[in-house]
């Protein structure tokens, strides 16, 4: 016996029957062509992800004491820069912006009253050195 492949007018039955089928083309069911966008899903998002900055940017006192006295360490280095410079008779207005800012990185409470108080003295010493070089 033997096999022979799809007859001619079955093969031309199957498409046309597959087109008159689908017939229309595209459409939109008239429930689905007036949705908009989710607007409260969104907002939901952009709130979570505000709060999650938000937590980042707070510090804890811990991180503002470390970092207070970092500031109070670089003040201190300057004031031995400023001493250097001046005992070398090489004192210039580098010397002095680093003192300044160096200075300026001082404000601020840590919530440690005696912290606090040793910067605010460095502070003072800061003002002090750089009155005494803009008399001279």
């Amino acid at each position: 016996m033997r096999v022979q492949g799809l007859s001619g007018a079955a093969t031309a039955a199957t498409p046309s029957a597959a087109r008159r089928v689908g017939g229309g083309g595209f459409r939109i069911s008239e429930d689905e062509g007036a949705r908009g966008a989710s607007g409260p899903g969104g907002l939901r998002t952009i709130a979570s992800v505000d709060a999650l900055l938000a937590l980042q940017s707070v510090e804890d006192s811990t991180e503002r004491r470390k970092r207070a006295v970092k500031n109070g360490r670089h003040a201190l280095d300057m004031l031995d820069a400023l001493k250097i410079s001046v005992l070398d008779g090489s004192l210039d207005q580098s010397v002095l912006g680093r003192l300044k800012s160096a200075a300026e990185g001082l404000r601020g409470g840590t919530g440690d009253v005696g912290l606090d108080s040793v910067l605010g003295e460095i502070e003072l010493r800061l003002e002090v050195e750089l009155a005494k070089a803009a008399q001279v």
